[in-house]
């Protein structure tokens, strides 16, 4: 595929995802917000919670402990189609209350014409 991982592209989505985890560690919610897709469509699945809409996503950020939200990037892998699709793809390691948490963190992103958004996500924890 002469679309696959085009080097400016997955560029792009790099920036765009590390405006993200800054924001995510930051709880910056409108940030976060503008960075999901708005949409009733948009899917966030997360440690112990699944979201369904924009509205919901929204909700459940407003109301989380902003406390405990660093985390180490273990690993970080991007994929890229063409020019406006792409999926992130992380390994994290949380560490909170003298133990270490491994999660990992997937999620399908599309450039629309806003801008790059996240279209469904999802996060678990390696138990």
């Amino acid at each position: 595929m002469s679309d696959l991982n085009i080097p400016s592209v997955v560029a792009e989505l790099s920036s765009v995802y590390d405006r993200y985890e800054t924001a995510l560690v930051g709880n910056d919610v409108p940030v976060l917000q503008e960075l999901f897709w708005n949409s009733p469509s948009a899917v966030r699945y997360g440690a112990t919670e699944n979201l369904y809409g924009h509205a919901e996503i929204e909700a459940f950020r407003k109301s989380r402990p902003s406390v405990g939200l660093a985390r180490e990037i273990v690993r970080k892998e991007i994929v890229t189609f063409g020019h406006d699709s792409g999926a992130v793809n992380i390994e994290f390691r949380r560490t909170s209350e003298a133990r270490i948490r491994i999660g990992r963190q997937s999620q399908f992103w599309r450039k629309l014409p806003d801008g790059w958004r996240i279209i469904s996500a999802h996060v678990s924890m390696i138990p």
